[in-house]
């Protein structure tokens, strides 16, 4: 059996720069709240300008990956999405701080479909393996990004946001670096695997595409609900400091990093599907017991449980939009990759203006309503031929 190629490590590091970025935007929130006195709807349409561009191109950028490569992409992703944030401190005015949001996300829509697709070209035998070790790099960066930002907003300084710049930069130029030697070994892999007969009469199932397209949005608003209100509820309706606010974020994707690796091994012998049935059926208790707690230890214990119901069906949701779509890998990864963590961020606004109107707590209420939505498409899934499990030689003999 071929090796796990080590480059994979490269790419999940490239993800880990992308997302650390987009997690610090949330946790800023309460930041610009307080020094700018910005309503709950101003703070949710910031974080939807760092969705905006990121989930309109996101597959725009994978359908034209999958007939045109531009390696160059995954670097340029990491330096734009890291020097966005790092202009944060410097800019004072609402539009600004928009426009900075919104070209981080740019960064993210570059990055996500062109390095998920060389993930999959240096996979080999192990792409579920390396696809959920390149996730656990998103996740990770969405836990460690509130934590650095809350520490430079309230610790050491807005300045120390500079620092985003400074890494993703760095991993920018080693990408770079090993782009070519990437490339070429990509390609002396292409002949091997025809003569395996991977990807062969590969074909396109639109339909359970789109099926998984609903439940990946009902995931996305879970996930992006939690993403930019959580420390903002934790902090309104449970008197919760906003250091702790920012560190319940951290958790959150902490535990997220965990669960979707585990989540991708747990689907390879329990089914893609079945995960992503299980999940959204946790989904449901889980928000409804969140959003309607009265108690700031009752909501920190229930974190587990949020966090395995949202990131427990990542790998799941993009191994079956790749396999659906076998002939569009890049547009696939751009939906399942991209979407699942921005589409949410286009509804945030709208969570905020309710959450001015009615309150955070009843606005957050839309959690574990659109987990039922989710639970629903995913008993409408199927599991695609080639992900089924082969029947023994003796049982077909039998």
């Amino acid at each position: 059996m071929q090796r796990f190629d080590p480059r994979i490590y490269l790419f999940t590091v490239g993800h880990f720069s992308i997302d650390w970025a987009q997690g610090a935007i949330p946790a800023l929130l309460p930041y610009f709240i307080a020094t700018y006195g910005w309503s709950y709807q101003d703070a949710g349409t910031i974080v939807f300008a760092n969705i905006l561009l990121s989930s309109i191109l996101q597959p725009v950028f994978g359908y034209y990956s999958d007939r045109v490569s531009r390696p160059w992409f995954a670097p340029l992703g990491a330096v734009i999405s890291g020097v966005c944030i790092a202009v944060l401190p410097f800019v004072t005015d609402y539009w600004m701080v928009f426009c900075c949001s919104m070209f981080s996300g740019l960064g993210s829509a570059i990055y996500h479909p062109e390095a998920a697709r060389m993930v999959n070209g240096l996979a080999g035998t192990h792409k579920g393996k390396a696809l959920g070790t390149f996730s656990v790099g998103g996740n990770a960066g969405f836990a460690v990004g509130p934590l650095f930002a809350g520490f430079c907003a309230y610790v050491a300084g807005i300045q120390g946001l500079l620092f985003y710049a400074v890494f993703n930069t760095a991993v920018a130029v080693l990408l770079h670096h090993r782009m070519p030697g990437i490339l070429r070994d990509m390609a002396a892999q292409q002949p091997a695997a025809k003569a395996e007969g991977q990807g062969a009469e590969a074909k396109n199932d639109w339909r359970s595409f789109g099926k998984l397209t609903i439940l990946i949005f009902a995931r996305s608003i879970g996930f992006d609900g939690c993403n930019a209100f959580l420390p903002l509820y934790l902090i309104s309706v449970l008197s919760a400091t906003a250091a702790t606010g920012s560190l319940a974020l951290t958790i959150l994707f902490a535990l997220g990093a965990v669960i979707t690796y585990f989540g991708g091994i747990l689907a390879d012998r329990l089914g893609y599907v079945r995960v992503l049935r299980v999940s959204f059926l946790v989904m449901i208790p889980a928000m409804f017991l969140l959003v309607n707690s009265d108690s700031l230890t009752f909501a920190l214990l229930l974190l587990p449980l949020v966090a395995f119901s949202l990131f427990a069906p990542y790998s799941s949701a993009v191994v079956l939009g790749q396999t659906y779509l076998s002939k569009n890998i890049g547009f696939a990864s751009g939906v399942t990759l991209g979407l699942t963590t921005t589409f949410g961020g286009l509804v945030t606004p709208l969570i905020g203006r309710a959450a001015d109107t009615y309150g955070i707590d009843a606005a957050l209420q839309c959690l574990w309503i659109v987990a039922i939505l989710g639970a629903v498409c995913s008993f409408a899934l199927r599991t695609p031929d080639a992900l089924k499990q082969p029947k023994p030689a003796h049982a077909c003999e039998s």
